[in-house]
């Protein structure tokens, strides 16, 4: 298994939690749920039990419906059944695509007072009306998110942990990295923008060092994402998959907001809000959405009518990007490495950057104003995060962020945010392909794109 962040917030919760809470891992298909729980019990547990529901037999169904108030025949069958031995405070049972078997989470409540054993629950679509239908939901879970790998993750399983952390050390000291490390930290950046984050994706690139095999795989996930449309949308499914197939197109525009009237003169934001959901519940998506009136609460002035739509793993948009043929040879994501075929760099920039700062656990937001008649004048700032700002005595403001493809670019939707909103504005901040430029009287700081997960 690849060493993942998510594994210190699971350590995290079994030390302090002591049985008190189950640990629901919430994430997409194959973004590594399943993998990184077992890892995670082989290594911190005496012994463990993992029931996959997503292909549990009815006998051992069965045991849930029929043992709810009897739970010492319950744990007594469920080992037999296993041939595990359970610990007491020393065991863990794993709850694998528990979405699948709803009672067995509303089951978890009464396991987590029985106190006996750790839980750890995994799942996606966990809010869609028919994975929660007729149950409780149990408030003893502490739930956790696990994204595709972000690109410090990606350095890490690709043997460049000294490049990572020189990384990390430039961001915190504020220095920029050596030229060569940072032409050699933006080769790789471009590669990860290709390869993604899907484990096993990154798994294979890395044994292959084949973007068509990595290719092969992607497109199986993404048809995986299809049949879990067709199961667990029914009913807005088509609504769904115009949403989906509609993304890559979406964010080629220049403004990448979602124009709802793109996939029909008649179509209705109102309409497809279950379908925006939908994408972002199962992980597919990063919804990103406008702060009209920005402050530190910047979900208190959210505009759910306008959203940027990004996939949840660049490689994936790739993939998805490419799908107009059946496979995707290698040399066409060559020639995109290497800048030897011109397409719209900017839609991947901006979607990785947005893969960055969700893996880092900030909330997607924007701002755009499009009134001319205001006296600022109309602007678009990429994405607004809440950050502690030094010139305010370490008190969060709004850090605007601004992802650029290119090394020449203007400044001036930052300049108008910034006499806009004067001391609720923090740090600005510029990720491009150029090294860092720190301009700290101007309140400005130009990034390496690479260092957007530091954020």
């Amino acid at each position: 298994m690849f060493k993942r962040k998510f594994y210190d917030e699971m350590l995290e919760w079994k030390n302090r939690d002591q049985g008190a809470s189950a640990l629901l891992i919430e994430g997409a298909r194959r973004v590594g749920k399943s993998t990184i729980a077992e890892a995670f019990a082989k290594r911190e547990y005496d012994s463990y039990l993992a029931i996959d529901f997503s292909e549990a037999p009815q006998e051992v169904l069965d045991l849930f419906r029929q043992y709810r108030q009897d739970l010492e025949t319950f744990f007594t069958y469920l080992s037999a059944y296993y041939e595990v031995n359970l610990v007491p405070r020393h065991s863990v049972i794993i709850f694998d695509e528990v979405q699948s078997f709803p009672p067995a989470r509303e089951f978890i409540k009464r396991l987590v007072a029985d106190g006996r054993f750790d839980y750890i629950e995994t799942g996606s679509l966990l809010s869609i009306h028919q994975n929660v239908k007729d149950i409780v939901i149990p408030s003893e879970e502490q739930s956790g998110e696990l994204n595709p790998l972000d690109f410090e993750e990606f350095l890490w399983a690709y043997g460049n942990e000294q490049l990572a952390y020189a990384i990390r050390d430039s961001f915190e000291h504020m220095r920029p990295l050596p030229s060569a490390l940072h032409n050699k930290a933006m080769r790789l950046l471009r590669e990860y923008m290709l390869v993604g984050g899907m484990p096993q994706v990154v798994e294979d690139y890395i044994k292959q060092r084949d973007f068509g095999s990595a290719d092969r795989i992607k497109r199986r996930i993404l048809n995986l994402y299809r049949q879990d449309v067709a199961k667990y949308a029914q009913g807005y499914e088509a609504k769904v998959m115009a949403v989906f197939d509609a993304i890559p197109a979406q964010l080629s525009r220049k403004e990448k907001r979602f124009r709802i009237t793109s996939i029909g003169k008649n179509a209705r934001m109102r309409d497809y809000r279950d379908s925006f959901f939908w994408l972002s519940d199962a992980r597919v998506t990063n919804n990103c959405y406008n702060s009209t009136d920005p402050n530190v609460g910047l979900g208190l002035n959210e505009d759910e009518a306008k959203v940027k739509c990004y996939m949840a793993d660049t490689g994936l948009l790739s993939a998805l990007t490419f799908a107009d043929r059946k496979t995707t040879p290698a040399s066409l994501y060559k020639d995109v490495l290497f800048g030897k075929l011109a397409f719209n760099e900017g839609m991947f920039v901006e979607n990785l950057v947005a893969q960055q700062l969700r893996a880092s656990g900030h909330r997607l937001f924007f701002y755009s104003c499009g009134n001319h008649e205001d006296k600022y004048g109309a602007m678009e700032i990429d994405f607004l995060i809440t950050r502690e700002f030094e010139n305010s005595a370490m008190k969060a403001r709004i850090s605007p962020i601004e992802a650029k493809s290119g090394i020449r670019y203007g400044t001036v939707s930052l300049n108008k945010f910034k006499e806009k909103f004067g001391k609720r504005v923090g740090m600005r901040f510029v990720l491009a392909p150029k090294p860092m430029v720190v301009d700290k009287a101007a309140e400005c700081i130009t990034l390496p794109l690479y260092m957007a997960h530091c954020l």
